[in-house]
Parts: structure tokens; sequence; C-alpha cells
């Protein structure tokens, strides 16, 4: 047993099989989560960075024990943390309504980028023990996430309007309701002249479910739509 551990953490044909191995089904199951909430970078990206980043540090390995060349072997692991930063930048995302898309997508990537460094340089036990966190995270952690944001006293919402007369209509239902806007955006709908958008931050005075909140605005006849941000 002691023997077959050593040719793991060795340069060989069977280590080079297993830490590829360990990093496409670790960087799959990070992927997978992304790919089933329909995000930019999904399963085959997460796997490429992580069989990419896996194979630098064995390269790197490579290098300084059997070609001798006495180099650091952190150094090209180095430009893998570094450089991740262009892939993870073109998963965010602003969209049309303020919006910050794709930052946990762009962390997971550098943290895939990372867990298939430690895969590379033969540290499995760090490797499979931060896949199982940084899992933990995007699955477990978004779920209390979201708990969490539905039971906060602020609200953040957009709400469309077929005419400017709905402001006041959305102003006083809110108002009327024991609720405090705080912060108010108007933009034009790039679509129709006539249809505005809202971009409202609520206090709530006392802590009421936010679907409510949500169906009670969409019940005024000049709102369109109305959405939590």
């Amino acid at each position: 047993m002691e023997n077959f551990i050593r040719e793991l953490k060795e340069i060989n044909n069977l280590s080079i099989i297993v830490r590829l191995t360990l990093a496409t089904l670790c960087g799959g199951l990070i992927g997978y989560d992304r790919s089933r909430k329909r995000r930019p970078a999904g399963f085959r990206t997460h796997i490429l960075v992580c069989i990419g980043s896996t194979l630098v540090m064995i390269t790197s390995q490579y290098i300084n024990d059997i070609m001798g060349y006495g180099s650091d072997p952190t150094r090209l692991g180095a430009q893998v943390i570094s450089g991740i930063g262009f892939l993870g930048a073109g998963t965010i995302l602003i969209t049309g309504k303020q919006q910050v898309k794709g930052l946990t997508t762009a962390a997971g990537l550098w943290a895939s980028a990372c867990m298939g460094l430690a895969i590379g340089i033969g540290f499995y036990e760090g490797a499979i023990i931060g896949c199982s966190f940084i899992l933990g995270s995007m699955t477990l952690l978004h779920r209390f996430d979201n708990y969490v944001m539905s039971k906060t006293k602020l609200m953040e919402i957009y709400v469309q309007l077929s005419s400017v007369k709905g402001v006041s209509l959305v102003f006083d239902s809110i108002r009327s309701n024991n609720m405090e806007i705080t912060n108010v955006d108007m933009v034009k709908n790039r679509d129709s002249e006539d249809m505005i958008g809202l971009f409202i931050t609520i206090k709530q005075k006392e802590k009421h479910d936010h679907e409510k909140i949500l169906s009670l605005l969409g019940t005024i006849k000049e709102v369109a739509s109305v959405e939590e941000l």
C-alpha cells in the first residue's frame, strides 16, 4: 500500500492517469451544478479548467523531478491562478436591469483551477476535501442564501409600468402597507416609449413574505410586471 501511494506522488503513467481522472470527476461535479442552473460556464468548462491546471502542475513536477532543472515548481501554478481571471471575467454580466450575474460561476472557475493545481502536484487529500467544500458552498449555501434574502426587511424590486400614471399608484400601495421607499430609479423601456421601469428599494417596518408583496404590487392595473432583484 505504501508503495502504491508513493507511486501516486511521483511522476509516472499511473499517477498521471489518476490525477487527470480525479480532475475530470471533481471539475465535473462543480460544473454539473452550474449547468443545472443554466450558467454560461458549465459542465465541460469546469472540467477543462480543472484538467488544464492539473496538467500544468504535472508539467511543473516533471520539469523539477525528471528533467532535474531545479526550477520553482510553483511558478507555472501561479500563472494559472492569475490567468484564470480572464475566463472568470467573461462569465460576469450586467443585465439590462442592472443586475450583476455570474460572480459565483467566476469564483467556481477560480476554485476549480486551484483544485486542479492541488491534484496536479499530488495533494489528493486537499483536492478531494476542497471539492466537497466547494460543492457544498454552491449547493447548500445557495439555498441558505435564498432563505436569508427572502426574510430580510430590505427588498430591491423592478416594476415595469404601462404608463407613467402607475408611478403614484405603486408608491401609494407601498406606503399604505407600512413600507418605506428608500431609493427609486426610473428608466425608459427600450422596446416601448410608453412603458417605464422602476428600480425601487423598499424597507419593511414589519417582516412580510416577499412573494406576497410582489403579488400585491402585481394587482395594480398599470403594472405590467414586477420581480425581486
